[in-house]
């Protein structure tokens, strides 16, 4: 077990409602294993949390090329990076980069949905709108793929086929920064394919890419993750939240329970919660820096740019009763 969701009193104490089992894997600075919960070095899906590194590979591919000599500005490098929540200033960017490469919304290849923030879809609605591949959160992804297609000279009909050029390079990057084989090719929700490999090569990959060489592709993805949490994921969202609370660390949810989080000294955590739920992630991945080091206590002398109120609030969500707080999950690492 790695979390539990505790509600109420039963006998004075904490009631436990819920347990999160997962696998977790924690690299201090020099790279090395520090910190293991289950078995890391068992393949996973990474879903979204290897956007980072698909981002990387579309630079190294080219998508430079629809910005006439110019780099990709940052902001919507940030967009190529995200699982956006749907909001107006994510959409902008999506539709900006397609206008760019002179393509229109319909070369999209995702599915229709809705923004994926509840304020962001009750809107949306109200507004009389309905699903939209441009809507869905992976669309920043897709708009980066055509756009480094249509750069490159490759056809866009194709892009999400796993032996298109793009998703060849895509593979090559990865597995240069993981420092593995992808072991297994499925599909993702959002249609794109999806590569297998071990949670500790996740969490290998996106430390390659905070401590690669200024000014390469990987460290321009993670300076415009830094730059813009906001982009990454929106309004109430973990990863955005984290990165806000801590500048200079990156962050990135993935579906079914999987997130990895690294510092600009070299930490580096990933975890895969066994039960799919995005709940835990940041809490124990929070957990997992403080026990290497990586995070200094409220108390700590200087740190005057981290929240450390945001901090504790993501170290420990409040679960809700009636609208009002009513218990809270606590991270529950082995000692």
């Amino acid at each position: 077990m790695v979390a539990e969701v505790v509600r109420g009193l039963r006998g004075g104490a904490p009631f436990v409602e819920s347990c999160h089992h997962g696998t977790v894997i924690g690299l201090g600075r020099d790279g090395d294993s520090a910190l293991t919960v289950g078995v890391p070095d068992h393949p996973i899906f990474p879903r979204s949390a290897v956007k980072p590194l698909q981002a990387a590979a579309m630079l190294r591919a080219g998508l430079d090329g629809i910005f006439l000599s110019r780099e990709i500005p940052g902001d919507l490098l940030a967009i190529v990076s995200s699982s956006h929540s749907g909001e107006p200033v994510h959409l902008a960017r999506v539709l900006e980069i397609l206008s760019v490469a002179g393509v229109s919304v319909d070369t999209l290849r995702c599915p229709a949905d809705l923004p994926l923030g509840p304020a962001a879809a009750q809107a949306h609605l109200r507004a009389g709108g309905r699903a939209e591949p441009v809507l869905m959160n992976c669309s920043g992804k897709h708009a980066g793929m055509i756009a480094c297609c249509v750069a490159a000279g490759w056809p866009i009909e194709n892009y999400t086929d796993p032996d298109h050029p793009l998703q060849q390079v895509i593979r090559r990057t990865i597995e240069e920064l993981i420092g593995e084989e992808i072991v297994a090719t499925s599909v993702d929700g959002c249609g794109a394919p999806l590569f297998a490999f071990s949670l500790t090569g996740l969490a290998r990959g996106l430390r390659a890419m905070v401590r690669a060489a200024p000014g390469g592709p990987e460290r321009r993805v993670i300076n415009a993750m830094r730059a813009h949490p906001e982009l990454i994921g929106g309004v109430g969202r973990s990863d955005t939240d984290l990165m806000r609370a801590v500048p200079g660390v990156v962050a990135k949810n993935g579906a079914e329970g999987v997130t990895v989080v690294a510092t600009s000294e070299g930490h580096a955590v990933a975890v895969k919660i066994a039960d799919g739920s995005g709940r835990p992630g940041v809490p124990v991945a929070l957990a997992v820096l403080t026990r290497l080091g990586a995070l200094p206590g409220p108390d700590a002398p200087g740190h005057q740019e981290l929240d450390f109120a945001q901090l504790a609030v993501l170290g420990a969500p409040t679960v809700l009763g009636g609208g009002r707080p009513a218990g809270s999950l606590r991270v529950r690492l082995p000692v």
